[in-house]
């Protein structure tokens, strides 16, 4: 049974992951802290890639006092050679005398190993405080290195009827200041974005990180579906000094539509189809593949509709704007249909936020039903 206090402290642990969400991925973003005789001794989070973890980062800061001290961290602690040696031998090593841990690592490499040298080296090893609030912090790493593939997180803005352009096309602007800013943060937590051939033709986006948000250490791959070809090898979403460019195509696209790209710098990624579309499935493992935890997908509406098809849309951040567009707006979804209210995909908000005239509604899967592979 946990005490308050350590729930204070692992409480503690999690303000300080949160510090490292962009600068810690491809690796899990985890905070520590060490207590001893209930004073805390040191504090550490996850520095970029090839630095070190938050565990020895906290063992830095309290010296000596780590010997006999708790350590709460809030992932269990690596236990593989990588680009820096295992936590649990700092830990170890440093006398630390016990370990409370929120969650497991599902990376096949720790998965419980971390926790078991800790215990063989006489390490008393709690588990399972808040372990809850570190899932949902740590969804995107938990899911890809879960099951493979990108976490799927589906941004869209919208009327209060649920149109994402008026009739004549025109979506600028939604949603306020406000909004988009926020927009822009989910841009910098993301490993990539990602928009279809509709949407890059219409908008010409460079889908980089704007409005006065903190920049991560690498800026997010822009990601562009394009089976057939449309998108000229031109313009902001090809200009290398910004970010780099993936371009996901089949084998219907033309060979100097490939050729274009690449010239222009993108890397090129000829995918099966499936849907009349590039396979989502093979997207989603590529990018995995790559390091990236989440991909923010940016639509448009029947890129949003075949991810919701598929059942690849991980979670959904609505921005709802205070304008009402009619009948003749462009849908949130397109290309997606449902029969009858039985077969309505369900999903359970998670969350919701004012921001001043708009709002931003949070929503998940209500039910976790399998993909189709």
């Amino acid at each position: 049974m946990f005490s308050d206090v350590d729930g204070e402290h692992m409480e503690a642990a999690l303000a300080l992951a949160e510090l490292a969400r962009l600068i810690a991925p491809p690796n899990p973003w985890v905070g520590c802290v060490l207590v001893r005789d209930g004073q805390v001794v040191g504090e550490g989070h996850t520095l970029e890639p090839g630095s070190a973890h938050a565990e020895v980062n906290a063992l830095a800061a309290a010296g000596a006092a780590a010997r006999g001290a708790t350590a709460y961290t809030t992932l269990e602690p690596c236990s593989h050679h990588g680009r820096t040696p295992p936590c649990v031998d700092a830990l170890v090593g440093a006398g630390v005398s016990r370990v409370v841990t929120a969650i497991f690592d599902p990376d096949p490499r720790v998965s419980g190993n971390g926790v078991a040298r800790l215990r063989d080296a006489g390490v008393a090893v709690e588990h399972g405080l808040m372990a809850q609030e570190v899932r949902r912090q740590l969804r995107p790493y938990l899911h890809q290195r879960s099951t493979g593939r990108a976490f799927a997180l589906l941004k869209a803005a919208a009327s209060l009827d649920g149109r994402t352009a008026a009739a004549d096309g025109t979506s600028r602007w939604i949603t306020g200041p406000d909004a988009r800013r926020d927009a822009h943060r989910l841009r910098a937590e993301s490993g990539a974005v990602l928009v279809g051939a509709g949407t890059a033709l219409a908008d010409r986006p460079s889908l980089t990180v704007r409005h006065g948000q903190a920049r991560p250490p690498r800026p997010p791959l822009r990601v562009l579906l394009d089976s057939s070809g449309r998108v000229p090898a031109s313009g902001a979403l090809f200009d290398r000094s910004l970010a780099p460019t993936l371009v996901f195509t089949s084998a219907r696209s033309s060979a100097t539509a490939r050729h274009a790209w690449e010239a222009a710098g993108a890397e090129v990624f000829v995918a099966p189809e499936r849907d009349a579309g590039v396979d989502l499935a093979v997207v989603l493992r590529a990018l995995a593949e790559r390091g990236v935890l989440q991909v923010l997908v940016e639509g448009g509406a029947f890129v949003h509709g075949s991810f919701l098809r598929s059942g690849y849309a991980d979670g959904l951040a609505l921005y709802v704007g205070n304008a009402v567009l009619g009948a003749s707006g462009a849908p949130l979804f397109a290309g997606f249909e449902v029969a009858g209210m039985d077969r309505a995909p369900r999903w359970r908000v998670s969350g919701a936020e004012r921001m001043h005239d708009d709002g931003r509604v949070d929503s998940e899967p209500a039910a976790a039903a399998p993909p189709r592979e």
